[in-house]
């Protein structure tokens, strides 16, 4: 009975791990579309303040400090949208610097909340075809299967300790 519990964890945790090269795959196939928008909206902010003969910088502060709550409240964001885009754009540029491996924890490490959460939410599962989708699988199932046998080794102290007693 626990080798069957042991092999089916084996595999669930498997098939699990083995989608986070996909689901990074996706994720940076989002980065682009992402910064794209962000560009824009930054290129279109940065129009408006240079008609008026203000540099970005200008633009945010002239807008944080105003009497206005609304124009403070765009001043915050356009000062967090520029901030993002440039997160976003070392992210891109990081992920195209890093080898197979190296993508999964850049993608974990400096993961954008909102792009993770779109990603997530339109995730289609892959086959592990890849050597980095094998490997995950095969860590993941290695991991599952520590963890029953630990869970197990626990479990059989237990007993043995209420035999003794």
């Amino acid at each position: 009975m626990v080798r069957m519990l042991m092999l089916i964890v084996a595999v669930l945790c498997g098939t699990a791990t083995s989608q986070l090269p996909e689901f990074a795959q996706q994720y940076r196939q989002r980065i682009g579309g992402a910064i794209d928008a962000l560009q824009e909206v930054m290129a279109d902010f940065e129009a408006d303040a240079s008609q008026f003969g203000l540099t970005v910088d200008e633009a945010i502060a002239r807008l944080k400090s105003g009497a206005d709550d609304f124009a403070r409240e765009r001043g915050e964001t356009m000062e967090e949208t520029r901030a993002r885009l440039s997160k976003l754009v070392d992210q891109r540029d990081a992920l195209a610097a890093a080898g197979p491996f190296a993508r999964l924890a850049v993608v974990l490490e400096s993961m954008d909340p909102k792009l993770a959460q779109s990603t997530a939410e339109d995730y289609e599962p892959a086959l592990p075809v890849t050597m980095e989708g094998a490997v995950s699988a095969g860590l993941g199932g290695v991991a599952g299967l520590l963890g029953v046998r630990f869970l197990v080794s626990v479990v059989n102290v237990g007993r043995r300790r209420r035999r003794v007693h």
